[in-house]
């Protein structure tokens, strides 16, 4: 459909435009020269910081989990299944290895204590569950799972399951584990479960189980609070990292470290660096609403058009002041039925007539297909009027 503009708004912010660069001695970034490979960028803009092999295919081990914590958030919001909904745990479910909470078959937990599970004790049990809970199937749910990387441009993302196990064919790279985290980051709640530290499942009972984060930056890095770690013998030791700071959250990923400890130094590092050298200025929260959007043939005649995440401009520390625009484009013709969620338009941010900040608007609630009485309630309306 064609796009119209529908607003263009002026304003001053700090801005400026800056080359990234994958030299470690510039970025003030020292990875170890058997680090596979890393990424660190900002959440809000998607500006890469600093890099290193960031696209080299290679196992994700647990961090897979991002994806399927990812699925999880968005059948939330759109209110697919709640989070008190009970999760029946299935044979095949109890049945995985690796890191686990010792799910036993037809045990049920709510989808926040599954959620725990997975983000804090990286369960490949409750992973499953979740899984055929909201697909039927894990099968289906890894089908969901390519077909929301392909959504998100992934081009060098495959998964075969849910959890990480290892898997012919199921790798990522350093740069798709960090645009799936910045999606994932768009649902704020995540953090109130990636950000526990240590936590208890099953409580007040005999099979009370604790909890405790294998991220330790979470208790040991100011502002850390997610994302997932991930290890095999053949991936290594990995970790998908986050962190808030003055208002600015960026995202860390290292895979293929050779130590726990050397993973995190290296995280540790990326985090310094960008949270001494750069700062965002906030322009808008996730679901602020920047146009009325008309509906043909709606229940309603208008929906809320609202940012489908937070907007941000990044700069370095100290730079100068610069006259930016924006601008609303809006999609023409809209017709009904709209799901909450489905794209309406796009805010554009440019400066000096370069595009620095593209973001979707997206429908703020689901809008059905008016019936025919309402339609015909509209038609004698519109008919009284003219006469």
């Amino acid at each position: 459909m064609r796009a119209i503009i529908s607003s263009m708004l002026s304003f001053v912010l700090i801005m400026s435009m800056f080359a990234t660069s994958s030299l470690a001695a510039e970025k003030g970034v020292q990875l170890a020269p058997d680090a596979s490979s890393a990424i660190l960028i900002e959440r809000d803009t998607g500006e890469i910081l600093f890099e290193k092999n960031s696209d080299k295919e290679l196992p994700p081990a647990s961090m897979t989990k991002i994806m399927t914590m990812l699925l999880i958030m968005e059948a939330i919001d759109k209110g697919k299944i709640k989070y008190d909904d009970k999760v029946r745990t299935s044979e095949r479910a109890a049945s995985m290895g690796g890191s686990q909470i010792f799910l036993e078959p037809g045990e049920e937990m709510t989808v926040t204590d599954m959620l725990k599970a997975i983000a804090v004790a990286s369960g490949n049990d409750a992973s499953v569950a979740m899984a055929e809970h909201i697909a039927g199937s894990e099968e289906e749910f890894v089908r969901m799972m390519n077909e929301k990387a392909k959504e998100l441009g992934l081009q060098n993302t495959n998964f075969n399951n849910s959890n990480g196990l290892p898997s012919p064919e199921h790798y990522t790279t350093a740069k798709d584990l960090a645009m799936m985290s910045k999606e994932l980051l768009k649902y704020e709640d995540i953090t109130n479960f990636t950000g526990i530290y240590e936590d208890y499942l099953r409580q007040n009972t005999d099979k009370q189980f604790w909890l405790v984060n294998t991220n330790k930056l979470v208790k040991f890095y100011p502002g850390v609070d997610g994302l997932k770690t991930g290890y095999t013998s053949e991936a290594k030791y990995c970790l998908t990292a986050t962190a808030e700071k003055n208002g600015m959250r960026v995202i860390s990923v290292i895979m293929g470290a050779p130590s726990p400890k050397e993973r995190n130094r290296q995280v540790t590092e990326m985090l310094d660096y960008a949270f001494s050298q750069y700062m965002t200025h906030k322009l808008y929260d996730r679901d602020h609403e920047l146009a009325q959007v008309k509906v043909s043939k709606g229940a309603i005649n208008k929906v809320g058009a609202v940012t489908a995440e937070p907007v941000s401009l990044l700069t370095k520390k100290g730079e100068t002041v610069e006259d930016m625009t924006e601008k609303v484009t809006i999609v023409e013709d809209l017709k009904a039925p709209i799901k909450k969620g489905d794209k309406l338009g796009t805010l554009i941010i440019e400066n000096q007539g370069q595009v620095v900040s593209e973001t979707d608007l997206v429908a703020v609630e689901n809008v059905s297909s008016a019936s025919w009485w309402q339609l015909f309630k509209r038609t004698l309306g519109k008919f009284g009027q003219v006469h």
